[in-house]
């Protein structure tokens, strides 16, 4: 078994039962290994090992389990978390929908769609004919098309006249407008596992806004973590929570579809309705907030059910003895974070209506 570790460790710890390997940018090592987690694995036996990219993999290791490359050819026993090709279908706007589009999700719990939408690749003149073709109705939302996990691809847009969309910048994906009720659900996926919890986004758009606002209104990432609404005093008809068999089945059927285990989907119902959702976005490898929380929470769990019987098993004999809180309902009911809003100005996280360009 390696005695490869990112830090020299006591004696008594320097063998490593489970050895990790990744190749994350700078900032995902920032926000995923965090020392937190570093400490609770190292102390049961799991080390995470950088890869150096330089450098042949067969020269490296040997690893249980490799984040993000492509090293199952060589070595078929080791987890790759996720195939590259399978991540790479995420940063297209358009292709990452179609799976749910194509699922036509429909069943008693429910209804999963996405909003109509339209991509842009070029000719801004041209967006306004292009989007009556389709049948778009106003205001639009615009979204970069290119999903990276950078910030500038998360920021959006949204247009009340068809004048306006030539102000927009191709390539992106324009999408209609679904009043929500200015919540929206962030559902984390960790193989078999679920965290759900409240965002604010954007607030509805009434009629008589529609008719009088003119422009584009440019905000930045809308579902950010300080605008958390777990806590706040919410409609209940906007507040509660999709239904758990519905996200269950999206989830598995999304897995399926997409070949992944990790990543996270923006989902909104749509106002005046109880099971009338979309999925707005799909964004791979959950982030460092729900990773804070779900070390703490389910360790074990969490380990079992993302790396299953390839490292899963192995990992889990060293998690066993960690304390975890008792469960107060179900085991299958969706763990809500909360989060303290740190003052009533956060509630939009900077998502006020701007000035109009």
């Amino acid at each position: 078994m390696s005695q490869c570790s990112i830090e020299v460790l006591p004696p008594q710890q320097q063998r490593s039962d489970v050895v990790v390997g990744y190749a994350l940018t700078s900032k995902k090592v920032k926000s995923f290994l965090r020392p937190k987690l570093q400490g609770l694995a190292r102390n049961k036996g799991i080390s995470f090992v950088p890869i150096d990219q330089s450098r042949p993999l067969s020269d490296q290791g040997p690893f249980d389990i490799v984040l993000h490359k492509e090293y199952r050819h060589t070595h078929p026993k080791v987890l790759v978390l996720d195939p590259a090709d399978a991540i790479q279908h995420l940063h297209n706007r358009q292709s990452m929908l179609q799976c749910v589009a194509d699922m036509n999700l429909f069943e008693s719990y429910g209804k999963v769609g996405v909003p109509r939408q339209l991509v842009i690749k070029r000719d801004t003149s041209s967006i306004p004919v292009f989007a009556a073709e389709a049948g778009l109705r106003l205001p639009l939302v615009a979204k970069p098309f290119v999903n990276d996990g950078s910030e500038k691809s998360h920021e959006l847009s949204l247009a009340y006249d068809q004048y306006s969309l030539q102000k927009l910048e191709p390539p992106l994906v324009l999408q209609e407008f679904v009043n929500h009720g200015g919540v929206l659900f962030k559902v984390f996926i960790v193989g078999e596992a679920i965290k759900v919890v409240r965002r604010f986004s954007l607030p509805d758009v009434t009629i008589r806004e529609l008719s009088t606002n003119v422009g584009v209104y440019r905000f930045p990432r809308v579902s950010c973590a300080a605008a958390c609404a777990d806590d706040a005093d919410l409609d209940p008809s906007v507040a509660e929570l999709p239904p758990w068999p519905l996200l269950e089945r999206l989830a598995k059927e999304l897995q399926q579809r997409l070949g992944l285990r990790l990543f996270n989907l923006d989902i909104i119902r749509e106002h005046g309705t109880r099971d009338h959702f979309y999925v707005l976005d799909i964004n791979y490898f959950p982030g460092k907030w729900v990773w804070e929380n779900a070390w703490e929470l389910e360790q074990h769990k969490l380990i079992q059910v993302t790396l299953g019987d390839h490292g899963g098993k192995k990992m889990l004999k060293r998690w066993q003895n960690v304390a975890t809180p008792k469960q107060t309902s179900d085991d299958r009911k969706i763990v809500q974070f909360k989060a303290v809003m740190k003052s009533e100005n956060t509630k939009f996280c900077g998502i006020r209506m701007g000035s109009a360009i």
